[in-house]
């Protein structure tokens, strides 16, 4: 598998360059990397490498009491509920373009290969699959939010 550093320097190398599309694949994992006219990179990997990245200073996660959690969805036991996360550390957006439609907002039908957001890192626009089957009961994060590997970004109730 590719190294943090060895992708990093193959997406400063393709975002300078005219290649258009770049593919890999070793032991069951691939990432594609495309250049697209609406952002300057965007990249998918199957299944999802990460790898950790130190961050400068990451915005601080506070504690949510279960009664709150309950509150805000409607009652339900968040435990419950399916956490779509972060896979790596970027910034979030729920829509493809500026312009356009988010991919999903509450009570949105998904499917494991549904896609609900993409995450920015380094230029590169990673598309984050629901990985489940249900219906999208909270989105929790905000546009342009930098979010931490891990950190749950949808709660899904599943089918």
């Amino acid at each position: 598998m590719l190294s943090f550093e060895e992708i990093k320097t193959l997406m400063k190398e393709m975002d300078s360059s005219s290649i258009s599309e770049f593919k890999f694949e070793e032991e069951g994992t691939k990432i594609t990397l495309r250049k697209s006219d609406a952002f300057s990179v965007k990249a998918t990997a199957q299944p999802v490498a990460t790898v950790a990245a130190p961050v400068a200073s990451p915005a601080p996660v506070q504690a949510v009491p279960a009664e709150k959690k309950k509150a805000a969805t409607g009652s339900q036991d968040t435990d419950a509920l399916h956490k779509v996360t972060a896979p790596m550390v970027g910034t979030f957006y729920s829509t493809p373009s500026p312009d356009a439609e988010p991919y999903v907002k509450n009570g949105s039908k998904v499917d494991k290969k549904t896609i609900v957001c993409t995450l920015e890192a380094m230029k590169l626009f990673n598309e984050i699959e629901a990985d489940c089957k249900g219906t999208i009961v909270e989105v929790l994060a905000a546009d342009g939010q930098l979010v931490e590997f891990g950190q749950p970004l949808f709660l899904v109730k599943e089918d």
